[in-house]
């Protein structure tokens, strides 16, 4: 949905950006929050799980614009919290799932979780839009190279179980998880994260006691059993 220089539209969306990144939010506010131009409401935003779930619930947002990878538990932690909201009869709340990547796990986990799109942070201010208004409408969204991944995924008899023990952890676990495997040290993994040291460790402990492992390398054979390095 695109608007020539100088027209306003007469639909409207309120929406909430979610993103752990100020700039990207102050990006994606400069390029989309021009309401008159765009239809497009940002009512709130958080950088965070908790402030996610406080500042959606607070103002009902017909659209959230979430980023997958959040401190707090990751994007699906965030669509586990407010799964009533998703679900409510009257004005749910539906999510539109932005990432930089598009590895295959986190588009089946957020589509799991309940989103009803998934886009790169690639995608152009007007396509943006476009899918925002969409969702809304209750359509699903998918960036032209993930929609026959997300078909072909859910509706090949071929594709794997759900992993219960990778389910438990969170999405930053998972990203830990995965360049530990890799043979990333604590400080490569926390540069490469943006997150310190100490919390690195505090991940990897997490991820060790949820899947009842008793060091790294136990780890890198539990990773590269599933395919996930």
């Amino acid at each position: 949905m695109t608007e020539a220089a100088g027209e306003t539209t007469e639909r409207r969306v309120r929406v909430v950006l979610v993103d752990d990144h100020r700039m990207f939010r102050t990006g994606v506010q400069a390029e989309i929050g021009q309401t008159e131009r765009t239809g497009v409401e940002v009512v709130g935003e958080a950088a965070d799980v908790d402030q996610a779930v406080t500042v959606i619930t607070a103002t009902r947002p017909e659209v959230v614009l979430l980023d997958v990878h959040l401190p707090g538990g990751g994007g699906v932690e965030v669509l586990r919290r407010c799964a009533s909201l998703m679900a409510a009869p009257e004005n749910p709340v539906r999510f539109l799932a932005l990432l930089v990547s598009d590895a295959a796990e986190d588009v089946i986990g957020v589509i799991r979780g309940g989103a009803r799109g998934y886009v790169t942070k690639t995608i152009t201010g007007s396509d943006l839009v476009d899918s925002v208004f969409r969702v809304q409408d209750g359509d699903a969204v998918f960036s032209p190279r993930l929609a026959g991944f997300v078909l072909d995924a859910f509706a090949s008899t071929d594709a794997p179980p759900v992993d219960e023990d990778l389910d438990r952890l969170t999405q930053r676990e998972r990203e830990v998880l995965r360049l530990i495997a890799r043979g990333y040290a604590y400080k490569e993994i926390a540069k490469q994260l943006f997150i310190s040291v100490k919390t690195v460790e505090s991940h990897v402990s997490a991820v060790l006691r949820k899947l009842q492992l008793s060091n790294r390398h136990e780890l890198t054979r539990w990773a590269t059993a599933r395919r996930l390095v």
